[in-house]
């Protein structure tokens, strides 16, 4: 063994320890921007590794310096540019260009393979048909997701009868027969598998709706680890599968928090079809007639006499970019003695953790932010919650309405606190498209308006209250 390959095993080891240091710390807020500094470290330390050991041509060190500056501009300028609000499909396009870049480590080494007439071994072939499969699958799964969440794409109708699922399985049928072929050593079987996978991944994402999307991404996410763990197979980059597995299990892991969440089963979700198409029987019983709405200032009066309040944080939050407003409202009471908590529901916003991220922006402090179970208990001897741009994960309807397609999510039980503002800007119903009996609870009022506007009116009643001054 050469000693450019004893450094570069070194590195390797180097690199996967602080990756898993990196996604253990991912799990919790105030950890999470140092562990993606060390993720990103372990990636660095996994190039350079391999570098020192390819020795790489003159005119392969240009293509490897090129891609580098281009990837870093665009990463650089994707950070900086993307709002809030988009982040879900930014993470959704970044699966997909995940998959999509096992994908071509695989189509690289057939094409190359094919060309030099070499025959590839039963390892590599293997890999080479997973790689392909699952990375076109997450590439093209992926991008409708995006195209779903930024409002691009909506759901045919067709796409919802049954028959879908027959032509899927004729899909998932013929991607299986193109990856014997491609294994057993047939170079022509590979355009077919690919075009297939990547069919079968927009009629497998298409159909799915927006509530349940907080899964899907997941689910991607988890797609794009086990596609970069057989490009390693493929290439013979042990960090590679090493990393793939651990991002791939994650996913997985994710994925199965995010169902618990939302009381809904993986198989439900990737074959049943959007939740508000379920709930379409519902919208008969959709009118309010008894809701109450108060002022800014009503609000702020509430607020000035609370012990404790509770926030909850919903994607309206994130569609307003009220985030650091509500920082300046909760210092104002914080000033006054009132006691300020987070509510964190795990299927809030559009993604996981997207509440976290949009309140960690805001400078809010990590211990205010409590997740659902801690904080249910403490609802009955809340004084006020406010309610900021959320809908299905405060809707009493998932415990108390057997017939609801909501019965069994777990949800905030917000209706226990003795008084409730929730701040929506219309009516609307919320991603599963069901009545919300929050609104007509009698110790709910409604402030109607733009979540920013409207928590600047509140922090303007409260100043002229004279509240933390």
């Amino acid at each position: 063994m050469s000693s450019a390959e004893v450094l570069q095993g070194g590195l390797d080891l180097l690199a996967v320890a602080l990756l898993a240091l990196g996604i253990k710390g991912l799990s919790k807020i105030r950890s999470a921007r140092a562990a993606n500094r060390l993720a990103a470290s372990a990636m660095g330390l996994a190039v350079v590794g391999l570098l020192i050991n390819a020795h790489p041509t003159a005119v392969t060190w240009i293509w490897i310096a090129g891609g580098t500056a281009v990837g870093g501009v665009l990463g650089a300028l994707t950070a900086r540019l993307v709002p809030m609000t988009a982040m879900p499909e930014t993470v959704a396009l970044f699966n997909g260009c995940g998959g999509l870049s096992s994908l071509l480590v695989a189509l690289g080494v057939m094409l190359a393979a094919k060309g030099e007439g070499l025959t590839p071994s039963l390892l590599v072939l293997i890999s080479v048909g997973l790689s392909v499969v699952v990375g076109a699958i997450t590439c093209t799964g992926s991008v409708v997701a995006m195209g779903k969440l930024q409002g691009w794409l909506t759901t045919p109708g067709w796409m919802m009868r049954r028959w879908r699922h027959g032509c899927n399985i004729a899909l998932a049928t013929g991607v299986l027969m193109a990856a014997v072929l491609t294994v057993v050593g047939s170079s022509d079987a590979l355009w077919p598998l690919v075009i297939g996978a990547s069919l079968l991944g927009i009629g497998l994402t298409l159909p799915i709706g927006g509530a349940d999307m907080p899964v899907v991404i997941s689910l991607l996410n988890s797609y794009s680890g086990v596609a970069a763990a057989a490009a390693g197979f493929v290439v013979g980059q042990r960090l590679l599968i090493v990393a793939g597995a651990m991002v791939g299990a994650a996913g997985l892991i994710l994925t199965q928090v995010m169902c618990a969440g939302m009381n809904r089963s993986l198989t439900a979700v990737l074959f049943g079809g959007a939740l508000g198409v379920a709930s379409a029987g519902s919208k008969e019983n959709s009118e309010y007639t008894n809701i109450t709405s108060c002022s800014a200032e009503e609000c702020a009066l509430t607020l000035e006499a609370a012990e404790r309040v509770v926030v909850v944080p919903g994607y309206g939050l994130a569609v307003a970019q009220a985030q650091h407003t509500l920082r300046e409202v909760a210092r104002l009471l914080e000033k006054h003695g009132v006691a300020v908590t987070y509510a964190i529901h795990p299927v809030a916003g559009r993604m996981p953790g997207h509440m976290n991220v949009l309140l960690a922006e805001a400078d809010v402090p990590y211990e205010q932010l409590k997740e659902m179970d801690v904080i249910n208990s403490e609802f009955p001897a809340t004084d006020v919650v406010l309610v900021l741009g959320a809908n299905d994960v405060v809707n009493p309807q998932a415990k108390t309405d057997p017939d609801s397609p909501l019965y069994g999510m777990p949800v905030l039980d917000v209706q226990e606190a003795r008084t409730v503002f929730v701040v929506k800007r219309s009516m609307g119903a919320g991603y599963s498209g069901i009545k919300n009996d929050l609104f007509e609870r009698p110790n709910t009022s409604m402030l109607f308006g733009d979540a920013k506007q409207v928590l600047s009116n509140v922090l303007g009643e409260l100043k002229v209250l004279g509240v933390g001054q």
